[in-house]
């Protein structure tokens, strides 16, 4: 039997792809390891037995370098009287791991003076590419979501719990959340909604404050108070779990026609 030809440019090129898009960020090493080999014991040489060396002296373990203090970020996003002070400062922030794996910032994306906002989880690969959020299939199901009850991209803004893309599409960490949830704080501050809905799990524990599933606390409007400014708040699911599960998208209009009605005939 003849071997396999070896892979050609283009699926090298598409096996990176796919290796990029699971949140593989490097190699293990440069040569391949034998795990089985290395596992067996070794073997003792025949003659008597000598006697065990003294253990040696404790190695202290190495340091581990930490994620920044979310202090710092508090302080960072507080300095910003604007916007776009804050956009800037988020660029020039270098101290969360997700920023060292992603294609860019993805601060936000919308009209800054709506008086609705609404708040993803963080970026997925298109919106790491185009640096804006909601713009891949589960952003196409969101602009006819808001499209069903009057509203587009200039009369809402969009913003996400972490504005860089985690590795392979996972969930932020809770340290990369506390992290980042001040610079989305002071998005919602400098914003001032009057509405705040939360797409899916991620956000509405965090801004919520709760431990309930978002199919347990969707379609509910609470007041809630983020940072200093008080707004109306009402969860629902995310877009990209409507794509997976388009039975739930019944529950989603419900959601939809609340905030309509919310807003009333003026919008």
């Amino acid at each position: 039997m003849s071997s396999p030809a070896p892979p050609d440019a283009s699926e090298l090129v598409a096996l990176l792809d796919w290796y990029r898009a699971a949140g593989v960020d490097f190699a293990v090493g440069e040569e391949p390891v034998d795990r089985f080999a290395a596992s067996l014991p070794a073997r003792r040489p025949a003659g008597p037995v000598q006697p065990a060396p003294a253990p040696a002296a404790a190695t202290p373990a190495p340091l581990v370098s930490l994620p920044s203090d979310p202090g710092e970020t508090r302080a960072i996003a507080a300095a910003a009287p604007t916007l776009e002070a804050l956009r800037a400062a988020m660029n020039a922030y270098d101290g969360c791991l997700l920023k060292k794996r992603a294609t860019q910032l993805v601060f936000a994306d919308g009209n800054p003076e709506a008086s609705v906002m609404l708040v993803g989880e963080g970026p997925g690969e298109q919106e790491d590419l185009q640096g804006k959020p909601f713009v891949g299939r589960a952003g196409q199901l969101l602009d006819r979501m808001l499209g069903a009850i009057g509203l587009d991209r200039t009369t809402v803004y969009i913003a996400n719990m972490v504005p860089w893309r985690p590795p392979g599409n996972r969930d932020p960490s809770p340290e990369e959340l506390a992290l980042c949830a001040p610079f989305l704080i002071r998005q919602v501050e400098l914003v001032a909604p009057k509405f705040l809905v939360t797409l899916g799990n991620v956000p509405t524990k965090a801004l919520f404050g709760t431990t309930s599933g978002i199919t347990r606390i969707r379609g509910q409007w609470r007041d809630l108070v983020i940072g200093n400014h008080p707004v109306r708040a009402l969860a629902t699911l995310h877009p990209a779990y409507l794509l997976r599960t388009p039975a739930s998208k019944a529950l989603a209009w419900s959601d939809m026609l609340s905030l309509g009605q919310a807003l009333g005939p003026a919008g």
